[in-house]
Protein backbone atom coordinates (compact mmCIF):
# COMPACT_ATOMS: atom_id res chain seq x y z
CA UNK A 1 0.00 0.00 0.00
CA UNK A 2 1.34 3.47 -0.89
CA UNK A 3 0.60 6.38 0.96
CA UNK A 4 2.10 10.14 1.45
CA UNK A 5 2.36 12.06 4.37
CA UNK A 6 0.26 15.60 4.39
CA UNK A 7 2.26 18.16 5.44
CA UNK A 8 0.98 20.51 7.55
CA UNK A 9 1.57 23.71 6.01
CA UNK A 10 0.16 23.01 2.80
CA UNK A 11 -2.51 25.25 2.00
CA UNK A 12 -4.99 23.49 0.21
CA UNK A 13 -5.89 20.94 3.22
CA UNK A 14 -5.21 17.27 4.06
CA UNK A 15 -5.11 15.83 0.92
CA UNK A 16 -8.64 14.19 1.03
CA UNK A 17 -10.89 13.86 -2.00
CA UNK A 18 -12.34 17.40 -2.35
CA UNK A 19 -15.99 18.43 -4.25
CA UNK A 20 -17.06 14.37 -3.99
CA UNK A 21 -20.18 14.91 -2.01
CA UNK A 22 -23.31 16.73 -2.81
CA UNK A 23 -26.50 17.21 -0.55
CA UNK A 24 -28.31 14.01 -1.33
CA UNK A 25 -24.71 11.88 -0.87
CA UNK A 26 -23.72 13.64 2.68
CA UNK A 27 -27.44 12.92 3.89
CA UNK A 28 -27.55 9.22 2.29
CA UNK A 29 -24.16 8.63 4.44
CA UNK A 30 -25.67 10.40 7.94
CA UNK A 31 -28.78 8.84 7.47
CA UNK A 32 -27.11 5.14 7.13
CA UNK A 33 -24.58 6.31 9.91
CA UNK A 34 -27.27 5.42 12.19
CA UNK A 35 -28.32 2.60 10.96
CA UNK A 36 -32.49 3.12 11.29
CA UNK A 37 -33.45 0.14 10.97
CA UNK A 38 -31.42 -1.80 13.13
CA UNK A 39 -31.67 1.02 15.88
CA UNK A 40 -35.50 0.79 15.98
CA UNK A 41 -35.28 -3.69 16.34
CA UNK A 42 -32.81 -2.75 19.57
CA UNK A 43 -34.53 -0.68 21.46
CA UNK A 44 -38.45 0.31 20.60
CA UNK A 45 -39.22 -2.84 22.62
CA UNK A 46 -37.08 -1.45 25.20
CA UNK A 47 -38.37 1.93 25.18
CA UNK A 48 -42.34 0.62 25.24
CA UNK A 49 -40.94 -1.13 28.63
CA UNK A 50 -39.93 2.14 29.93
CA UNK A 51 -43.14 4.41 29.30
CA UNK A 52 -45.40 2.17 27.42
CA UNK A 53 -48.22 4.27 24.98
CA UNK A 54 -45.57 7.38 25.42
CA UNK A 55 -43.15 5.99 23.07
CA UNK A 56 -43.62 8.05 20.53
CA UNK A 57 -43.77 10.93 22.17
CA UNK A 58 -40.61 9.86 23.99
CA UNK A 59 -38.68 9.81 20.31
CA UNK A 60 -39.66 13.12 19.68
CA UNK A 61 -38.45 14.54 23.19
CA UNK A 62 -35.49 12.84 22.53
CA UNK A 63 -35.45 14.51 19.26
CA UNK A 64 -34.79 17.75 20.83
CA UNK A 65 -31.56 17.91 22.24
CA UNK A 66 -30.02 16.05 18.92
CA UNK A 67 -31.42 18.89 17.20
CA UNK A 68 -30.12 21.61 19.33
CA UNK A 69 -26.78 20.14 18.62
CA UNK A 70 -27.01 19.80 15.22
CA UNK A 71 -27.34 23.50 15.26
CA UNK A 72 -23.73 23.57 17.03
CA UNK A 73 -22.90 21.37 14.57
CA UNK A 74 -23.71 23.38 11.62
CA UNK A 75 -22.84 27.10 13.12
CA UNK A 76 -19.02 25.28 13.62
CA UNK A 77 -18.66 23.91 10.48
CA UNK A 78 -19.55 27.36 9.01
CA UNK A 79 -17.07 29.05 10.65
CA UNK A 80 -14.19 25.85 10.87
CA UNK A 81 -15.51 22.79 8.36
CA UNK A 82 -12.53 20.31 9.50
CA UNK A 83 -12.85 17.01 9.43
CA UNK A 84 -11.30 16.97 13.08
CA UNK A 85 -15.15 17.93 14.18
CA UNK A 86 -15.18 17.86 18.02
CA UNK A 87 -11.29 17.57 18.57
CA UNK A 88 -10.92 20.61 16.28
CA UNK A 89 -13.65 22.81 17.56
CA UNK A 90 -13.03 21.89 21.00
CA UNK A 91 -9.71 22.43 20.96
CA UNK A 92 -10.33 26.32 19.44
CA UNK A 93 -13.06 26.95 21.87
CA UNK A 94 -11.45 25.55 25.29
CA UNK A 95 -7.44 24.32 23.88
CA UNK A 96 -5.78 21.22 23.27
CA UNK A 97 -6.80 19.10 26.53
CA UNK A 98 -10.55 19.37 26.37
CA UNK A 99 -10.36 19.15 22.53
CA UNK A 100 -8.31 15.52 22.85
CA UNK A 101 -10.68 14.10 24.90
CA UNK A 102 -13.24 15.61 22.89
CA UNK A 103 -12.13 13.35 19.97
CA UNK A 104 -11.12 10.11 22.16
CA UNK A 105 -14.41 10.08 23.22
CA UNK A 106 -15.35 10.01 18.99
CA UNK A 107 -13.30 7.45 18.73
CA UNK A 108 -14.54 5.03 21.59
CA UNK A 109 -18.00 5.55 20.76
CA UNK A 110 -17.05 4.28 16.99
CA UNK A 111 -14.85 1.60 18.27
CA UNK A 112 -17.49 0.04 20.25
CA UNK A 113 -20.85 0.44 18.31
CA UNK A 114 -18.78 -1.46 15.50
CA UNK A 115 -18.59 -4.21 17.72
CA UNK A 116 -21.83 -4.27 17.95
CA UNK A 117 -22.86 -3.37 14.48
CA UNK A 118 -20.50 -6.16 13.12
CA UNK A 119 -22.32 -8.76 15.85
CA UNK A 120 -25.34 -8.10 14.87
CA UNK A 121 -25.12 -8.32 11.20
CA UNK A 122 -23.27 -12.07 11.72
CA UNK A 123 -25.91 -13.27 14.13
CA UNK A 124 -28.60 -12.33 11.88
CA UNK A 125 -26.62 -13.70 8.77
CA UNK A 126 -26.66 -17.31 10.51
CA UNK A 127 -29.95 -17.06 11.08
CA UNK A 128 -31.44 -16.23 8.09
CA UNK A 129 -29.69 -19.51 6.78
CA UNK A 130 -31.26 -20.95 9.30
CA UNK A 131 -28.53 -21.22 12.42
CA UNK A 132 -29.45 -20.16 15.96
CA UNK A 133 -25.78 -19.26 16.88
CA UNK A 134 -24.73 -17.81 20.35
CA UNK A 135 -22.85 -14.20 20.62
CA UNK A 136 -20.09 -16.54 21.26
CA UNK A 137 -20.15 -18.89 18.17
CA UNK A 138 -16.67 -19.02 16.47
CA UNK A 139 -18.78 -18.88 13.19
CA UNK A 140 -20.59 -16.07 14.41
CA UNK A 141 -17.02 -14.42 15.36
CA UNK A 142 -15.37 -15.09 11.95
CA UNK A 143 -18.43 -13.68 9.78
CA UNK A 144 -18.40 -10.59 11.89
CA UNK A 145 -14.73 -10.23 11.47
CA UNK A 146 -15.02 -10.30 7.78
CA UNK A 147 -17.90 -7.69 7.38
CA UNK A 148 -15.48 -4.89 9.70
CA UNK A 149 -12.99 -6.22 7.25
CA UNK A 150 -14.95 -5.64 4.06
CA UNK A 151 -16.24 -2.34 5.12
CA UNK A 152 -12.98 -1.60 6.44
CA UNK A 153 -11.44 -1.83 2.46
CA UNK A 154 -14.45 -0.02 1.22
CA UNK A 155 -13.76 3.59 3.49
CA UNK A 156 -10.33 3.08 2.54
CA UNK A 157 -11.17 2.43 -1.54
CA UNK A 158 -12.68 5.66 -1.66
CA UNK A 159 -15.47 8.19 0.05
CA UNK A 160 -17.52 7.69 -4.08
CA UNK A 161 -17.64 4.00 -3.82
CA UNK A 162 -18.95 4.12 -0.52
CA UNK A 163 -21.52 6.56 -1.16
CA UNK A 164 -22.69 4.63 -3.98
CA UNK A 165 -22.80 1.14 -1.77
CA UNK A 166 -25.04 3.12 0.97
CA UNK A 167 -27.25 4.50 -1.76
CA UNK A 168 -28.63 0.86 -2.20
CA UNK A 169 -28.34 0.03 1.18
CA UNK A 170 -30.15 2.65 2.81
CA UNK A 171 -32.78 2.31 0.00
CA UNK A 172 -33.37 -1.23 0.84
CA UNK A 173 -33.91 -0.18 3.97
CA UNK A 174 -36.24 2.18 3.55
CA UNK A 175 -37.67 0.12 1.55
CA UNK A 176 -38.12 -2.51 4.19
CA UNK A 177 -39.84 -0.17 6.26
CA UNK A 178 -42.32 0.94 3.94
CA UNK A 179 -43.58 -2.84 3.46
CA UNK A 180 -43.63 -2.78 7.31
CA UNK A 181 -45.94 -0.28 6.91
CA UNK A 182 -47.91 -1.09 4.30
CA UNK A 183 -48.54 -4.76 5.85
CA UNK A 184 -49.25 -3.39 9.37
CA UNK A 185 -52.06 -1.46 8.19
CA UNK A 186 -53.27 -4.46 5.38
CA UNK A 187 -53.32 -6.33 8.54
CA UNK A 188 -55.90 -4.27 10.25
CA UNK A 189 -57.84 -3.63 7.74
CA UNK A 190 -58.51 -7.23 7.18
CA UNK A 191 -58.82 -8.29 10.92
CA UNK A 192 -55.91 -10.06 10.88
CA UNK A 193 -54.23 -8.78 13.43
CA UNK A 194 -55.19 -9.89 16.50
CA UNK A 195 -53.72 -7.61 19.13
CA UNK A 196 -54.28 -4.77 17.02
CA UNK A 197 -55.24 -1.12 19.26
CA UNK A 198 -56.60 2.43 18.09
CA UNK A 199 -54.03 5.30 17.89
CA UNK A 200 -54.83 7.83 20.42
CA UNK A 201 -53.35 11.02 20.66
CA UNK A 202 -52.31 10.52 24.25
CA UNK A 203 -49.61 8.70 22.65
CA UNK A 204 -47.79 12.27 21.79
CA UNK A 205 -48.81 13.93 25.29
CA UNK A 206 -45.75 14.87 26.90
CA UNK A 207 -47.30 15.38 30.37
CA UNK A 208 -48.53 11.50 29.90
CA UNK A 209 -45.78 9.91 31.52
CA UNK A 210 -46.38 8.44 34.77
CA UNK A 211 -42.38 7.47 35.91
CA UNK A 212 -39.11 9.72 36.31
CA UNK A 213 -37.33 6.61 35.70
CA UNK A 214 -38.92 5.21 32.89
CA UNK A 215 -38.81 8.54 31.14
CA UNK A 216 -35.14 8.91 31.85
CA UNK A 217 -34.70 5.87 30.73
CA UNK A 218 -36.69 5.81 27.09
CA UNK A 219 -35.25 9.13 26.28
CA UNK A 220 -31.54 7.78 26.92
CA UNK A 221 -32.29 4.95 24.22
CA UNK A 222 -33.82 7.43 22.09
CA UNK A 223 -30.98 9.26 22.34
CA UNK A 224 -28.84 6.45 21.17
CA UNK A 225 -30.63 5.46 17.89
CA UNK A 226 -30.25 9.10 16.71
CA UNK A 227 -26.82 9.13 16.64
CA UNK A 228 -24.50 9.28 14.11
CA UNK A 229 -25.95 11.91 12.05
CA UNK A 230 -22.62 14.34 12.70
CA UNK A 231 -20.51 11.81 9.88
CA UNK A 232 -21.93 14.28 7.39
CA UNK A 233 -19.93 16.87 9.19
CA UNK A 234 -16.76 14.58 9.35
CA UNK A 235 -16.59 14.43 5.51
CA UNK A 236 -17.21 18.07 5.11
CA UNK A 237 -14.06 18.35 3.81
CA UNK A 238 -15.14 15.67 1.05
CA UNK A 239 -18.26 17.88 0.25
CA UNK A 240 -18.86 20.34 -2.69
CA UNK A 241 -19.34 22.84 -0.32
CA UNK A 242 -18.22 22.76 3.57
CA UNK A 243 -19.28 25.34 4.75
CA UNK A 244 -22.61 24.68 3.78
CA UNK A 245 -23.60 21.05 2.83
CA UNK A 246 -22.52 19.20 5.88
CA UNK A 247 -24.98 21.76 8.77
CA UNK A 248 -28.00 21.41 6.21
CA UNK A 249 -27.52 17.38 5.57
CA UNK A 250 -27.09 17.10 9.45
CA UNK A 251 -30.47 19.00 10.23
CA UNK A 252 -31.60 17.02 6.87
CA UNK A 253 -30.68 13.73 8.21
CA UNK A 254 -31.85 14.85 12.07
CA UNK A 255 -36.02 15.63 10.39
CA UNK A 256 -35.84 12.39 8.47
CA UNK A 257 -35.24 10.27 10.88
CA UNK A 258 -37.54 11.71 13.29
CA UNK A 259 -40.96 10.83 11.13
CA UNK A 260 -39.53 8.03 10.26
CA UNK A 261 -38.69 6.47 14.03
CA UNK A 262 -42.07 8.17 15.01
CA UNK A 263 -44.37 6.72 12.03
CA UNK A 264 -42.73 3.26 12.70
CA UNK A 265 -43.16 3.01 16.75
CA UNK A 266 -46.89 3.74 15.72
CA UNK A 267 -47.30 1.27 13.45
CA UNK A 268 -45.95 -0.79 15.42
CA UNK A 269 -48.02 0.00 18.79
CA UNK A 270 -51.00 -0.18 16.43
CA UNK A 271 -50.12 -3.72 15.18
CA UNK A 272 -49.11 -5.78 17.96
CA UNK A 273 -50.35 -3.98 21.14
CA UNK A 274 -48.64 -2.94 24.07
CA UNK A 275 -48.91 -6.81 25.53
CA UNK A 276 -46.41 -8.17 27.72
CA UNK A 277 -47.19 -12.02 26.69
CA UNK A 278 -46.89 -13.04 22.92
CA UNK A 279 -46.04 -10.64 19.82
CA UNK A 280 -47.08 -7.43 22.40
CA UNK A 281 -44.35 -5.10 22.41
CA UNK A 282 -44.25 -5.12 26.39
CA UNK A 283 -43.07 -8.26 26.33
CA UNK A 284 -39.18 -8.07 27.74
CA UNK A 285 -38.72 -11.71 25.59
CA UNK A 286 -38.81 -9.97 22.46
CA UNK A 287 -37.84 -6.48 23.56
CA UNK A 288 -34.34 -6.98 21.83
CA UNK A 289 -35.81 -7.67 18.36
CA UNK A 290 -39.82 -7.05 17.53
CA UNK A 291 -39.16 -7.87 14.09
CA UNK A 292 -38.16 -11.57 14.92
CA UNK A 293 -41.65 -11.98 17.10
CA UNK A 294 -43.52 -10.22 14.72
CA UNK A 295 -42.17 -11.00 11.12
CA UNK A 296 -43.95 -14.49 10.65
CA UNK A 297 -47.71 -13.22 11.53
CA UNK A 298 -47.19 -10.05 9.40
CA UNK A 299 -45.38 -11.07 6.31
CA UNK A 300 -45.70 -14.85 6.51
CA UNK A 301 -43.60 -16.62 4.20
CA UNK A 302 -42.01 -13.02 3.19
CA UNK A 303 -40.51 -12.53 6.79
CA UNK A 304 -37.06 -12.75 5.90
CA UNK A 305 -37.16 -9.28 4.04
CA UNK A 306 -37.47 -7.87 7.78
CA UNK A 307 -34.16 -10.32 9.01
CA UNK A 308 -32.28 -9.15 5.63
CA UNK A 309 -33.26 -5.57 6.52
CA UNK A 310 -31.63 -5.59 9.71
CA UNK A 311 -28.53 -7.51 8.44
CA UNK A 312 -28.44 -4.26 5.84
CA UNK A 313 -28.40 -1.80 8.24
CA UNK A 314 -25.92 -3.26 10.30
CA UNK A 315 -23.46 -3.81 7.99
CA UNK A 316 -23.92 -0.78 5.82
CA UNK A 317 -23.71 1.06 9.28
CA UNK A 318 -20.56 -0.61 10.04
CA UNK A 319 -18.94 0.90 7.41
CA UNK A 320 -20.15 4.55 7.75
CA UNK A 321 -18.89 4.65 11.23
CA UNK A 322 -15.03 4.10 10.24
CA UNK A 323 -15.24 7.13 8.01
CA UNK A 324 -16.00 10.03 10.92
CA UNK A 325 -13.61 8.42 13.44
CA UNK A 326 -10.76 7.90 10.71
CA UNK A 327 -10.91 11.52 9.74
CA UNK A 328 -11.01 12.53 13.28
CA UNK A 329 -7.50 10.64 13.87
CA UNK A 330 -6.43 11.80 10.38
CA UNK A 331 -6.95 15.55 12.15
CA UNK A 332 -5.46 15.02 14.85
CA UNK A 333 -2.50 13.57 13.43
CA UNK A 334 -2.26 16.51 11.07
CA UNK A 335 -2.58 18.95 14.53
CA UNK A 336 0.28 16.69 16.30
CA UNK A 337 -2.51 15.60 18.61
CA UNK A 338 -1.66 11.94 17.64
CA UNK A 339 1.51 10.29 16.01
CA UNK A 340 2.51 11.25 12.49
CA UNK A 341 1.43 8.42 10.89
CA UNK A 342 -1.98 9.32 11.38
CA UNK A 343 -2.29 12.16 9.17
CA UNK A 344 -1.54 9.73 6.03
CA UNK A 345 -3.60 10.03 3.02
CA UNK A 346 -3.71 7.56 0.34
CA UNK A 347 -2.66 9.55 -2.72
CA UNK A 348 -4.66 7.95 -5.30
CA UNK A 349 -8.14 7.31 -2.98
CA UNK A 350 -7.75 10.49 -1.42
CA UNK A 351 -8.97 8.65 1.93
CA UNK A 352 -7.29 8.66 5.29
CA UNK A 353 -5.43 5.26 4.68
CA UNK A 354 -3.60 4.26 8.45
CA UNK A 355 -6.30 5.96 10.44
CA UNK A 356 -9.08 3.91 8.22
CA UNK A 357 -6.94 0.67 8.21
CA UNK A 358 -6.28 1.43 12.12
CA UNK A 359 -9.53 2.05 13.07
CA UNK A 360 -10.65 -1.46 11.21
CA UNK A 361 -7.65 -3.35 13.38
CA UNK A 362 -8.92 -1.98 16.68
CA UNK A 363 -12.25 -2.66 16.13
CA UNK A 364 -11.73 -6.34 15.43
CA UNK A 365 -8.78 -7.16 17.74
CA UNK A 366 -11.65 -5.04 20.65
CA UNK A 367 -14.47 -7.13 19.52
CA UNK A 368 -12.58 -10.47 19.65
CA UNK A 369 -11.33 -9.89 22.81
CA UNK A 370 -14.17 -8.89 24.36
CA UNK A 371 -15.81 -11.73 22.88
CA UNK A 372 -13.45 -14.15 24.00
CA UNK A 373 -13.02 -12.99 27.59
CA UNK A 374 -16.75 -12.01 27.94
CA UNK A 375 -19.75 -11.66 26.01
CA UNK A 376 -21.54 -9.96 29.06
CA UNK A 377 -18.59 -7.16 29.16
CA UNK A 378 -18.93 -6.23 25.96
CA UNK A 379 -22.78 -6.10 25.76
CA UNK A 380 -22.39 -3.65 28.69
CA UNK A 381 -19.67 -1.46 27.02
CA UNK A 382 -22.28 -1.20 24.18
CA UNK A 383 -25.23 -0.34 27.07
CA UNK A 384 -22.59 2.39 28.04
CA UNK A 385 -22.23 4.24 24.25
CA UNK A 386 -24.60 6.85 25.50
CA UNK A 387 -21.96 8.11 27.94
CA UNK A 388 -19.11 8.65 25.19
CA UNK A 389 -22.00 10.03 22.53
CA UNK A 390 -23.55 12.60 25.31
CA UNK A 391 -20.24 13.46 26.36
CA UNK A 392 -18.81 13.89 23.11
CA UNK A 393 -22.24 15.66 22.11
CA UNK A 394 -22.39 18.00 24.96
CA UNK A 395 -18.91 19.15 24.60
CA UNK A 396 -19.14 20.51 20.78
CA UNK A 397 -22.56 22.26 22.31
CA UNK A 398 -20.14 24.27 25.29
CA UNK A 399 -17.50 24.86 22.38
CA UNK A 400 -19.93 26.33 20.05
CA UNK A 401 -21.27 29.41 22.52
CA UNK A 402 -17.47 29.56 24.03
CA UNK A 403 -16.12 30.00 20.52
CA UNK A 404 -18.90 32.30 19.35
CA UNK A 405 -18.81 34.29 22.76
CA UNK A 406 -18.32 37.36 20.88
CA UNK A 407 -20.71 37.10 18.68
CA UNK A 408 -24.25 35.66 20.52
CA UNK A 409 -25.44 39.25 21.45
CA UNK A 410 -24.95 40.78 17.66
CA UNK A 411 -28.08 39.87 16.03
CA UNK A 412 -31.20 37.60 16.75
CA UNK A 413 -30.05 34.59 14.70
CA UNK A 414 -26.73 34.29 16.41
CA UNK A 415 -28.25 34.77 19.75
CA UNK A 416 -30.35 31.65 19.31
CA UNK A 417 -28.50 29.31 16.65
CA UNK A 418 -24.56 30.51 18.25
CA UNK A 419 -25.68 31.13 22.07
CA UNK A 420 -29.38 29.76 23.14
CA UNK A 421 -29.42 26.29 21.53
CA UNK A 422 -26.10 24.95 21.62
CA UNK A 423 -26.06 25.81 25.31
CA UNK A 424 -29.74 24.20 26.04
CA UNK A 425 -28.59 21.06 23.85
CA UNK A 426 -25.14 20.67 25.80
CA UNK A 427 -27.19 21.19 29.01
CA UNK A 428 -29.19 18.33 28.38
CA UNK A 429 -26.42 16.37 27.17
CA UNK A 430 -24.71 16.67 30.09
CA UNK A 431 -27.90 15.98 32.24
CA UNK A 432 -28.22 13.03 30.18
CA UNK A 433 -24.55 11.69 30.92
CA UNK A 434 -24.45 12.73 34.19
CA UNK A 435 -28.17 10.48 34.76
CA UNK A 436 -26.88 7.69 32.83
CA UNK A 437 -23.76 6.98 35.00
CA UNK A 438 -26.08 7.38 37.84
CA UNK A 439 -28.23 4.69 36.44
CA UNK A 440 -25.06 2.23 35.31
CA UNK A 441 -24.00 2.31 38.67
CA UNK A 442 -26.58 0.13 39.78
CA UNK A 443 -25.32 -3.91 39.87
CA UNK A 444 -28.84 -4.70 38.03
CA UNK A 445 -28.51 -2.45 35.24
CA UNK A 446 -26.06 -4.16 32.78
CA UNK A 447 -24.94 -8.02 31.88
CA UNK A 448 -22.08 -7.94 34.67
CA UNK A 449 -20.44 -6.72 37.99
CA UNK A 450 -17.39 -5.06 38.12
CA UNK A 451 -15.69 -4.08 41.57
CA UNK A 452 -19.07 -4.16 43.38
CA UNK A 453 -20.87 -2.03 40.88
CA UNK A 454 -22.39 -1.94 37.62
CA UNK A 455 -20.29 -3.40 35.23
CA UNK A 456 -21.74 -0.69 32.15
CA UNK A 457 -20.27 1.95 34.56
CA UNK A 458 -17.13 0.63 34.97
CA UNK A 459 -16.88 0.05 31.61
CA UNK A 460 -18.46 2.92 30.25
CA UNK A 461 -16.39 5.48 32.26
CA UNK A 462 -13.34 3.31 32.39
CA UNK A 463 -13.37 3.75 28.03
CA UNK A 464 -13.37 7.40 29.27
CA UNK A 465 -10.73 7.39 31.37
CA UNK A 466 -8.28 5.46 29.63
CA UNK A 467 -8.36 8.26 27.07
CA UNK A 468 -7.08 10.51 29.98
CA UNK A 469 -3.80 8.02 30.00
CA UNK A 470 -3.13 7.94 26.26
CA UNK A 471 -3.19 11.76 26.19
CA UNK A 472 -0.95 11.96 29.37
CA UNK A 473 1.18 9.43 27.27
CA UNK A 474 1.24 11.16 24.25
CA UNK A 475 2.24 14.57 26.48
CA UNK A 476 5.41 12.49 27.10
CA UNK A 477 6.61 12.42 23.49
CA UNK A 478 7.89 15.28 21.95
CA UNK A 479 6.05 15.42 18.58
CA UNK A 480 2.97 16.35 20.77
CA UNK A 481 4.48 19.62 22.56
CA UNK A 482 3.74 22.22 20.04
CA UNK A 483 -0.12 20.68 20.30
CA UNK A 484 -0.41 20.79 23.98
CA UNK A 485 1.37 24.50 23.81
CA UNK A 486 -1.36 25.49 21.40
CA UNK A 487 0.83 26.16 18.59
CA UNK A 488 -0.09 23.79 16.14
CA UNK A 489 -3.91 24.38 16.58
CA UNK A 490 -5.58 27.21 18.50
CA UNK A 491 -8.46 29.76 17.41
CA UNK A 492 -6.32 31.69 15.06
CA UNK A 493 -5.01 28.72 13.15
CA UNK A 494 -6.22 28.59 9.31
CA UNK A 495 -8.64 26.17 8.59
CA UNK A 496 -7.10 23.38 6.20
CA UNK A 497 -9.67 23.01 3.71
CA UNK A 498 -9.37 23.81 0.07
CA UNK A 499 -10.77 27.41 -0.89
CA UNK A 500 -12.74 26.24 -3.89
CA UNK A 501 -12.52 22.87 -3.79
CA UNK A 502 -14.19 22.07 -7.42
CA UNK A 503 -10.64 22.78 -8.71
CA UNK A 504 -9.10 19.81 -6.89
CA UNK A 505 -9.60 16.10 -8.37
CA UNK A 506 -12.20 13.81 -7.38
CA UNK A 507 -11.37 10.60 -6.28
CA UNK A 508 -10.51 7.46 -8.58
CA UNK A 509 -14.34 6.43 -9.17
CA UNK A 510 -15.27 9.73 -10.47
CA UNK A 511 -17.72 11.87 -9.83
CA UNK A 512 -21.20 12.57 -8.81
Amino acid sequence: MSTTPIQLERPEGKGLAAGTLGLWGSTVIGLASTAPVYSLVASLGWVVIAVGAQAPIAFVLAFVPMLLIAFAYRELNNAVPDCGTTFTWATKAFGPWVGWMGGWGVAVAGMVVLANLAQIASVYFWSLIGFDLENSDWRVILAAVVFIAAMTWVSWRGVEIGERIQNVLLGIQYLALVVFIVAVFWQIASGNAPHAIEFSWEWMNPFAFTSWSGFTEAILLALFIYWGWDTCLALNEETKDPKRIPGRAALLTCVILLFTYVAVTIAAMMYAGLGKTGTGLGNAEHADDFFLAIKDGLLGPFGWVLVVAVIISAISSTQTTILPTARGTLAMGVYRALPARFKEVHPVYKTPSFSTIIMGIVAIAYYVGMTLISDNILQDSILSLGLAIAFYYAITGFACVWYFRRDIFTSPRSFFFKGLFPLLGGLMLAAAFVQSAIDMWDVDYGYSVLFGIGGTFVVGIGSLAIGLVLMFLWYLFPRSKRFFRGESLNVDTQVMVPENPTEFPRSIDGGI
